[in-house]
């Protein structure tokens, strides 16, 4: 599903969808209130939703539908490389965030990705937007966090190194700042990615916020 209040942008984006032999475009939507409508009629896998828009805005309209429909994957898609849109969408449910500019194929990708359930904030700019997000970001209150059910609880060492993950730092960078080898920190790493049941180190660090495990 397609939700944008511009004409043009969804023509666009939707013919590039048509020509998809694994997608079909559901619904369009104007605007957030009409999205959220919409989603609950169709039920869609993987909703590209815009943020700036009349009577209600994609973040809002974003944490609405993920209250409603939990398995729907929604990917923010703006012109604005900003971080408070970012940790929004983040908090708000979003798996991704992609801006209008990248190229077509990214696009595609990024909705292939969604729907496997990866977090998508690969793009150069956007990803840089994450990492100044997280490091920036005020902690959630307990009462705000949503609840993590990790299938261990992290040992003190874990929850250290997914605070660096979650600051954009690599394996042998983690190493050097906690005075440990690179091999310690895989191994830390495969754990973390086992306990959060994933293999996705971003959507790790995307729950991780979104749970109010790092700041």
């Amino acid at each position: 599903m397609l939700v944008d209040d511009q004409n043009l942008i969804r023509q666009g984006f939707g013919y590039i969808l048509g020509l998809q032999s694994d997608m079909q475009l559901v619904g369009e939507a104007g605007n957030g209130g009409d999205a959220v409508k919409l989603a609950e009629e169709l039920h869609p896998d993987v909703i590209l939703m815009d943020v700036q828009m009349p009577f209600m805005n994609g973040i809002e309209a974003t944490r609405r539908i993920m209250e409603r429909q939990t398995g729907v994957k929604i990917v923010i898609l703006t012109t604005f490389d900003d971080q408070d849109y970012v940790l929004e969408g983040i908090r708000a449910g979003a798996v991704g965030y992609l801006l209008k500019d990248a190229e077509a194929n990214d696009m595609i990708e990024a909705i292939r990705s969604a729907h496997r359930g990866e977090a998508i904030y690969r793009t150069k700019l956007a990803s840089g937007a994450l990492q100044e997000a997280i490091t920036s970001a005020p902690p959630l209150a307990p009462a705000n966090a949503q609840t993590l059910k990790l299938l261990e609880p992290l040992t003190e060492r874990e929850q250290e190194i997914l605070q660096e993950l979650a600051y954009g730092l690599r394996n042998e960078q983690i190493a050097a700042k906690l005075f440990i080898t690179e091999g310690t920190v895989k191994s830390h790493v495969h754990r973390i990615l086992q306990k959060f049941g994933c293999e996705d180190r971003t959507k790790v660090v995307v729950m991780a916020l979104r749970g109010g495990l790092v700041k």
